[in-house]
């Protein structure tokens, strides 16, 4: 139960929106997909699903090819894309069964039932899905991606425009889902990619600039060590130029350096300066969030 992602590439027209990548979404796994607006994140969701074809390369789900058995892979695999496509005039229950009879689910009134249970359905079940706030909508359609039992879960921007109430509990249905399940999610959200992922692939401009563990690009170069400085009031960053600046935030600065004695050079700067310095503590790891800005900030 993997999703594999091999020499990818899709044009529009002269424009490669996907240029050559390659990854893997493990089994029993949450692959964080990232990226800014328009690095690509839909088009591979879009010809994983088998909803767009690719210019060259291929996709695997559980090692059936995309292009070679689309029918078969959208039998194992659930959809959730960024705008939810809901028939607003029908009743969640009718809606929800309307979806298990296209998938032919056996016994489809029962497996409505639990899937209405599961996702927290429950008090909404008998009404129009049109009623429904902008979360109970999105707790529908992923209810209506797991309706057929898939092993693969592909859930594009899932948690768009939800309260941060809201945010927590469809974080959590997912965390629970994928125990069994290999789960391919999109998100801008950074704090919910370090809460519930386990790996993390970014894309920019078409192309893969990571695909790792959060931990490990969390705490980036090893070899680099890093202190966090805090000042009672602003100072010159320039004054640590010879180091590498990860951060600065006001009054708070990050340096690293391969160099053994950082903290000694650190302190004599800032004692040749008379810095006002509050604190200083390692900083061993950045965030998610500093990771994805370096990754993906233009280069021009």
């Amino acid at each position: 139960m993997s999703l594999e992602i091999v020499n990818l590439t899709k044009f529009f027209d002269e424009q490669a929106a996907v240029d050559n990548i390659s990854f893997v979404a493990p089994s029993g796994q949450i692959t964080g997909f990232l990226g800014p607006n328009g690095a690509g994140k839909s088009t591979t969701m879009k010809i994983a699903t088998g909803f767009s074809l690719a210019t060259l390369g291929s996709v695997l789900v559980d090692d059936v090819d995309v292009s070679k058995d689309p029918l078969t892979v959208k039998k194992i695999t659930g959809y959730l894309p960024e705008h939810n496509p809901l028939y607003l005039d029908m009743y969640v229950r009718e809606f929800l069964r309307f979806i298990g009879r296209a998938y032919r689910v056996k016994n489809v009134k029962a497996k409505v039932e639990e899937m209405i249970e599961l996702i927290g359905l429950t008090r909404e079940r008998n009404k129009k899905i049109g009623t429904l706030s902008k979360g109970y909508r999105q707790r529908v359609g992923l209810a209506q991606a797991m309706i057929h039992d898939p092993s693969v879960l592909i859930l594009d921007e899932p948690t768009t425009g939800l309260d941060p109430n809201q945010i927590i509990e469809i974080r959590n249905i997912i965390k629970d889902i994928s125990k069994e399940r290999t789960v391919l999610l999109s998100t801008h959200i950074m704090q919910e990619v370090e809460a519930i992922c386990d790996k993390v692939v970014i894309i920019d401009n078409g192309k893969i600039v990571a695909d790792d563990e959060v931990s490990v690009l969390k705490v980036g170069d090893n070899e680099k060590q890093g202190f966090k400085m805090s000042f009672e009031s602003v100072v010159d960053e320039k004054l640590f130029e010879r180091f590498n600046i990860e951060k600065v935030s006001g009054s708070e600065i990050i340096v690293r350096s391969e160099k053994e004695n950082l903290r000694a050079e650190l302190l004599g700067i800032i004692s040749e300066n008379d810095l006002p310095l509050s604190s200083i503590v390692k900083a061993q790891e950045q965030s998610l969030e500093e990771v994805f800005r370096k990754l993906t900030q233009s280069k021009d």
